[in-house]
């Protein structure tokens, strides 16, 4: 892979495979911009959530961490989002990230094909 540009024109990047995985490096890679584009859209729907719970979430944040793993003769994916809200216990977090994860459409399209753990930090 090289450089990828978006039919817009607005994103412009290089793309290699990591060290890790035997490539150059010195770019990103597809697994870190899904997970971006994951973690954007599940703060979108965190947001709704809380919204129609009338909760402030406004502060919080999440770190998604997709992973590249073999699979047999294949590859495939898994996922680590931990979510934090300040100002919330643990447990009303929990509540809150599994409800967002249920209805965020990157956890929709996702579900049953990459293994996913959604944790409140």
């Amino acid at each position: 892979m090289s450089g990828q540009v978006t039919s817009d024109g607005i994103l412009e990047m290089d793309l290699h495979k990591p060290h890790e995985m035997g490539g150059q490096g010195g770019s990103s890679n597809p697994e870190q911009l899904f997970a971006g584009a994951w973690g954007a859209c599940y703060l979108g729907a965190l947001g709704t959530i809380a919204e129609h719970e009338g909760a402030d979430v406004s502060e919080a944040t999440v770190n998604v961490h997709v992973t590249f793993n073999k699979d047999g003769n294949g590859f495939a994916l898994s996922a680590e989002l931990d979510v934090h809200i300040p100002g919330f216990t643990a447990e009303e977090t929990q509540k809150l990230a599994d409800k967002a994860h249920r209805v965020c459409p990157y956890s929709k399209a996702t579900r049953g094909n990459v293994e996913t753990r959604v944790t409140a930090v």
